[in-house]
């Protein structure tokens, strides 16, 4: 049973004997929080929420309004299946509030959901399907690689299969449908791609995902990571993300269109236009680290030229083939996003720029149907082809300077988020790095 109310949930509860519900909730930097309550409190958390502190999130508020409150979201309930079976745990997402009933504006749910209602006043549901890889090594103080493997390997090169199969079958219980489970490219890299659904939904998902990731592999002496590029020298970990747009009144995908070559609607051209006019301002939010800028470079498949194309993996924006009776899948493949962004706001930013190629109606640049990799600068330059920012703090400048992240945001994260990434960067070129030590201390 899925819950819906109040009502379900409690019957739940009762059922399975739950003796603790863990309510959780996202930071503005991504990272998951959260507090356990007893099944004594719940009826309480369901009707009024619960009192917490937010001082001490990122991002939440200063000591003197420090006083926050956290209404668990009833369709979020889970029983978590890593959990003592003797005495069940639950949980559920959150929704944070003032203590004056309003909601708060530097939650990241609610952001998330401030940029749905935009879409849905437009006559539009925004549905992602994003692909999340990750690294597992011994212990989180390294990085020796468990295998030789590559793109889609078997055992035995792929010793973490058990484990990966592990992980989809706790997403299962946890009511996530996962759709492929894979081992990727690079050695001790996999993937496991979740089922494509509205926005909101597959944000709690992909907070709920990367946890569970995390949990099995702790449980079986292994340290997950989604590090944008934990190693040097071969491929870094990315959130490809699916997406498109359906219409509200019927149902339909507001990106297929039966007569276009593409089979791209116009507004769905007009939503990739809006992507590639500010995908370099949208960028410090969709890889919000140092690391990320890591993954970021030509050659490791990771796309940095700003472009779209159908078949060619190089463009940042890939539409991949219609396939006759699949009106449903047709959609568009944003390439650039890390794993380790925080998922509401990359989802709110990705829309908001999307939306306003629709509501300024952009026109949208020919594709790229060259490999941009092996094309000179010249030839990119003629071909308009841009590139998205070289490290985070031009990453962050760009987006200091933007309107639409502003507005996607709300004032209160943007100005967070800006002043966080700064200190961030400060912080990573004061460090001395093992490069520099190898480079010059036997030299210099």
């Amino acid at each position: 049973m899925k819950p819906k109310t109040k009502s379900d949930v409690m019957k739940l509860v009762k059922a399975n004997k739950v003796r603790y519900i863990r309510l959780w909730f996202t930071d503005v930097l991504g990272f998951l929080k959260g507090f356990t309550i007893t099944v004594d409190e719940l009826p309480r958390a369901l009707e009024d929420g619960m009192g917490f502190d937010g001082s001490s999130i990122e991002g939440f508020a200063r000591i003197e309004e420090s006083d926050m409150i956290a209404r668990p979201d009833p369709k979020t309930f889970v029983i978590l299946p890593w959990e003592s079976k003797e005495q069940p745990v639950a949980r559920m997402f959150c929704d944070i509030y003032k203590p004056d009933g309003k909601p708060f504006e530097a939650d990241p749910r609610y952001v998330l959901k401030k940029n749905l209602e935009r879409a849905r006043k437009m006559g539009f549901i925004y549905c992602v399907g994003p692909e999340l890889e990750y690294f597992y090594f011994n212990n989180p103080k390294n990085t020796i690689i468990l295998d030789k493997g590559g793109y889609f390997d078997l055992t035995p090169l792929d010793i973490a299969q058990s484990v990966r199969n592990e992980t989809v079958s706790a997403l299962e219980n946890l009511g996530i449908i996962v759709e492929y489970s894979h081992h990727e490219v690079a050695s001790s890299q996999h993937e496991i791609d979740l089922r494509y659904t509205d926005a909101l939904t597959m944000a709690d998902n992909v907070m709920t995902y990367r946890l569970v990731v995390k949990e099995i592999a702790q449980s079986k002496g292994l340290h997950a990571t989604f590090m944008p590029k934990p190693i040097y020298g071969i491929n870094g970990s990315g959130m490809h993300t699916h997406q498109s747009l359906f219409y509200i009144k019927n149902g339909k995908n507001a990106f297929f269109d039966p007569n276009d070559k593409f089979h791209l609607s116009k507004i769905a051209k007009s939503f990739i236009a809006g992507l590639l006019k500010h995908a370099s301002e949208i960028t410090s939010v969709t890889n919000q680290w140092v690391n990320s800028y890591k993954r970021l470079i030509p050659g490791y498949e990771a796309p940095v030229y700003i472009c779209w194309a159908q078949m060619n993996r190089s463009a940042l924006i890939r539409v991949p083939m219609y396939k006759p009776g699949k009106e449903k899948a047709t959609r568009i493949e944003y390439r650039s996003p890390d794993p380790a962004c925080n998922p509401y706001l990359a989802f709110s930013v990705m829309l908001a720029a999307g939306l306003e190629g629709i509501e300024k109606n952009y026109k949208l640049c020919p594709p790229a149907n060259d490999n941009i990799y092996t094309m000179t600068e010249e030839e990119r330059e003629r071909a308009g082809i841009g590139s998205l920012p070289d490290d985070l703090l031009v990453a962050t400048r760009l987006t200091e300077k933007s309107q639409l992240v502003k507005g996607a945001l709300g004032e209160k994260v943007f100005e967070y988020f800006i002043r966080n990434k700064k200190v961030e960067w400060d912080e990573y070129k004061a460090q001395v790095t093992q490069y520099e030590i190898d480079k010059y201390l036997p030299i210099l």
